[in-house]
C-alpha cells in the first residue's frame, strides 16, 4: 500500500488562464486536475485572493489543465460567502506546485468526516503492450475496505487517503469489495472493462455514515505508446455500484507501482 510523503499540495486550480498554456508539459509547469469531493457543500475557489472557481459542485472532476510552477495560497468559502465577510471552510497557504509533473488536486473528508486537501501524483509512466492500469484511492469518510478476486482477499485494509496502483491486463474483470478483516459483501461482485494503455483512476469519496458515498473516475491515456505530449485526463462521475472499482486494483495480485502520493493534510 502507497503511503504517503511530501512533494507539494494544492486545491482548487482548474479553470484559470492557465487553460492557454501550451500542451506540452515541461520542467515549469504540470498538468492538474482537481476534485471537490465533500459533500453537501458547494463552494467558490479562490487563489492567491482571487475567485477562480465559483458555484464548484460536490463530485465534480475537472479537465486537466496546465499550472506555472509556483506557490499558491488556497482558500476555499462556502459559495456565496467572500474573504471580506466570512472564513474559508478550507484553507491553506504557501502550496508549491511542483514542474514537470502530473496532479490531481482533491477537497475531501478524512475518515473521520473532516474537510482535508491532499494532492496525488498520477503514474503515465508507459504501460507495457495489452496492459492497463488501474488507480484506487480512498478519499472517503469511511473505514477500511478489502479487494477480494475469487473469494480471496488480495489488498487488505485499504484506508483514506492511501491509494494502491496496479498494471494487469486490459479486459475485463470481476471482484467485490468487502469491510476490512470481514466477510462482509459491500460491492460486487461486478465486472469492468479496462482499456489498453490507460490508467483508470477511482476515487471513492463522501460519506459511508451519511450514506452519500460516490465514484469520481478520470481517465489518462496515451500510455501504451509514446504520447506526442501530455497524456490527458477525463473526467467524470459515474453511478454508486462503479465502487467495484476498488476490487479490480487487486485482481492482478501484481507489484505496485513505484510512485508516491502527495503529502495529503488535514486543514
Amino acid at each position: 500500500m502507497r503511503r504517503t510523503t511530501t512533494i507539494a499540495l494544492l486545491a482548487g486550480v482548474a479553470t484559470t488562464a492557465f487553460a492557454a498554456a501550451p500542451a506540452l508539459a515541461d520542467s515549469h509547469e504540470s498538468t492538474v486536475s482537481v476534485l471537490h469531493g465533500v459533500p453537501g457543500l458547494t463552494v467558490d475557489v479562490y487563489v492567491n485572493g482571487e475567485e477562480l472557481i465559483p458555484d464548484f459542485a460536490p463530485g465534480t472532476l475537472t479537465d486537466p489543465m496546465m499550472l506555472a510552477a509556483g506557490t499558491y495560497d488556497i482558500a476555499v468559502y462556502e459559495d456565496g460567502v467572500t474573504p471580506e465577510d466570512g472564513d474559508p471552510a478550507i484553507s491553506a497557504e504557501g502550496l508549491e506546485v511542483p514542474g514537470g509533473a502530473n496532479l490531481t488536486l482533491a477537497a475531501h473528508l478524512d475518515e473521520a468526516g473532516a474537510p482535508m486537501l491532499s494532492a496525488f501524483v498520477n503514474d503515465v509512466s508507459q504501460t507495457a503492450a495489452g496492459e492497463a492500469r488501474i488507480t484506487v484511492r480512498h478519499a472517503a469518510a469511511a473505514p477500511a475496505v478489502d479487494v477480494r478476486a475469487g473469494g480471496t482477499p488480495v489488498i487488505e485494509g485499504l484506508t483514506n487517503p492511501n491509494e494502491e496502483v496496479l498494471d494487469l491486463p486490459a479486459g475485463t474483470v470481476s471482484a467485490d469489495v468487502v469491510l476490512a478483516g470481514t466477510e462482509d459483501v459491500v460491492l460486487g461482485p461486478a465486472d469492468l472493462d479496462l482499456a489498453e494503455g490507460t490508467n483508470t483512476i477511482v476515487y471513492a469519496w463522501g460519506s459511508a455514515e451519511a450514506g452519500n458515498l460516490d465514484l469520481a473516475v478520470q481517465t489518462i491515456d496515451g500510455l501504451h505508446s509514446s504520447p506526442e505530449g501530455v497524456p490527458s485526463g477525463q473526467g467524470g462521475l459515474v453511478d454508486t455500484n462503479a465502487l467495484l472499482v476498488l476490487a479490480l486494483a487487486g485482481v492482478a495480485g501484481a507489484a505496485i507501482a513505484g510512485r508516491y502520493v502527495v503529502r495529503s493534510e488535514r486543514v
